[in-house]
């Protein structure tokens, strides 16, 4: 019964774009309204998925989270986006929808973190959805601190601002 870690392969990448879309519902149906989160569907999520591990995979890491042999999660991190070389980007922290609760968010997280220091980052950021308020709290036990910084995104037609959250390594 308990989570286990390990690499992605590219095997992986179309049950991680199926898993992402169930997250995301999941997450951002108390928010955002159903036609946002109509698309992408989960094999478009799949075919995400597999077009940016081919591009980012030399620089990037996808860890997934196992249950009893069942895929339960996933964390992706990489560089920077803002280009600063000290400096590491989770990206990602997805979980399928009845495993919120169970640990497995603070797992894929502590080794998300483990993974920046061993590529030699002192500094991690992230974004956040500012209204996912769950997310948030989730970041703040975690040591993050939200840096002020704002970005508008959209989640299919509908506006999502993001905050940029840090923390030290």
């Amino acid at each position: 019964m308990t989570v286990t870690l390990r690499p992605a392969t590219v095997d992986d990448l179309l049950a991680v774009g199926a898993l992402h879309q169930r997250s995301r519902v999941a997450a951002y149906s108390s928010f955002l309204p159903p036609e946002a989160l109509a698309e992408p569907s989960a094999q478009a999520m799949g075919a995400y998925w597999v077009e940016r591990w081919g591009w980012e995979r030399d620089d990037h890491r996808m860890t997934v989270a196992e249950r009893d042999g069942r895929l339960v999660g996933f964390s992706y991190l990489g560089p920077d986006d803002e280009g600063d070389p000290a400096t590491g980007l989770l990206s990602a922290i997805h979980l399928e929808p009845d495993e919120r609760g169970r640990g497995t968010g603070r797992v894929l997280m502590v080794d998300a973190l483990d993974a920046m220091r061993a590529r030699g980052w002192s500094r991690a950021v992230l974004w956040v959805l500012r209204q996912n308020s769950h997310a948030r709290r989730f970041y703040r036990r975690g040591g993050w601190t939200a840096t002020g910084a704002v970005r508008e995104d959209h989640v299919g037609p509908v506006a999502a601002p993001q905050l940029r959250y840090a923390r030290l390594l």
